[in-house]
């Protein structure tokens, strides 16, 4: 359950009022649109590529204070969640993780070096009374033999063992190399993915394991070379699972399932939540044009108050908020966690119905019913 104390003891009034009243909107449209979480029944589970967080490295923030409440609340309505593009400073994510309170914990890797790493850290969010990290985690590093034209990955995949009920479960969150739509930067965005799903789908073979793999594909559309190079190593995709960019017109993140038979159980909900139904609307833009610090971005008067012109609505809108949230959206799958049935079934004779078969013994006191 996140804390709000900051709002009212920090902001000031005018940050407090808006803030209160987006995080009421934006909870309501969470209750609206994803299951409620449950302490026994289901999992959760969520991957977001949370836009450059938190470096303002690209001149666009930095961050208001009020995002981080945003993005606190977000991540709260799911069990565990896979961020992507967290970069070293961690001061950002420290901050998400004191509005989440003392439950929530995390587990990220270093950042990767390289252009193509971008000091980029891999990092699952979880909340420890639904989720527990079973001491095993890793970054992927590929054999000689098996890399991709002598190269590791660009971002490196990040595998995690954890446990929810009676679900085991090992989990990887992957930014795959995006480069070029075609040649041959295309074809090493899709190597990268065939790579990382051979492995694991390998690894989920030998070790009879459930394997979980999931984050920012850059993956084109279902019917692409991308998305084929991951379903063709035996990974499912849930239904429900649409656009998860600001746009929802492209299909880069995704979540898959390899898993021992009967072990993955989807409870029936999967989505993708777009936050900007409610949070940093086109008519809230004259409130946010006073906040922006990158001022050279926007047509401003003489005496540098910003111009409603076009030219800041469409810098605002697609732009400017995607470094306050993202230009990715939160993609959430619900998995139901509670097998007690089914294991208790195969301890019974086949033939034993629950529902028809009167208990063996009898707990009646008929000399009791006599007197």
């Amino acid at each position: 359950m996140p804390f709000y104390f900051p709002i009212s003891n920090n902001f000031s009034p005018d940050e407090s009022q808006r803030s209160a009243i987006n995080l009421l909107r934006l909870r309501k449209q969470l209750r609206d649109e994803v299951p409620s979480r449950t302490m026994n029944d289901t999992l959760l589970l969520a991957t977001w590529n949370l836009r450059d967080f938190d470096s303002n490295k690209f001149g666009h923030g930095p961050r208001l204070k009020e995002s981080f409440f945003y993005i606190a609340e977000v991540i709260s309505a799911f069990d565990l969640i896979a961020l992507q593009e967290v970069n070293k400073d961690l001061s950002g994510l420290n901050i998400i993780m004191r509005i989440l309170g003392p439950e929530w914990d995390y587990i990220t890797t270093d950042g990767t070096e390289g252009v193509s790493g971008n000091s980029e850290r891999m990092t699952f969010l979880y909340d420890t009374r639904k989720v527990s990290f079973q001491k095993i985690a890793g970054e992927i590093v590929l054999p000689f033999n098996k890399t991709i034209d002598g190269q590791q990955f660009a971002r490196t995949p990040f595998v995690v063992a954890f446990r929810s009920g009676w679900f085991r479960f090992n989990i990887c969150t992957v930014h795959i190399y995006y480069g070029e739509d075609r040649g041959k930067l295309l074809q090493r965005r899709i190597a990268e993915i065939d790579s990382i799903a051979a492995f694991l789908s390998k690894r989920a073979d030998d070790e009879a394991a459930n394997y979980i793999i999931l984050g920012d594909f850059n993956i084109v559309s279902p019917e692409h070379q991308t998305m084929q190079a991951l379903k063709k190593h035996g990974f499912i995709i849930p239904e429900g699972l649409s656009p998860s960019n600001m746009l929802m017109d492209k299909y880069y993140d995704q979540i898959g399932f390899k898993s021992r038979e009967g072990q993955v159980k989807f409870g029936g909900h999967a989505g993708v939540f777009n936050f900007y139904k409610t949070l940093f609307g086109g008519g809230e833009r004259l409130a946010y044009y006073p906040l922006m610090k990158n001022r050279r971005q926007l047509e401003c008067e003489p005496d540098g108050a910003a111009l409603d012109t076009e030219k800041n609505k469409d810098y605002y809108l697609g732009v400017w908020r995607t470094f306050q949230m993202s230009d990715h959206l939160p993609m959430w799958v619900e998995l139901k966690i509670d097998f007690s049935d089914e294991y208790l079934q195969k301890i019974v004779s086949p033939s034993f119905d629950v529902e028809q078969t009167q208990h063996p013994l009898d707990f009646s006191m008929p000399e009791l019913n006599n007197r």
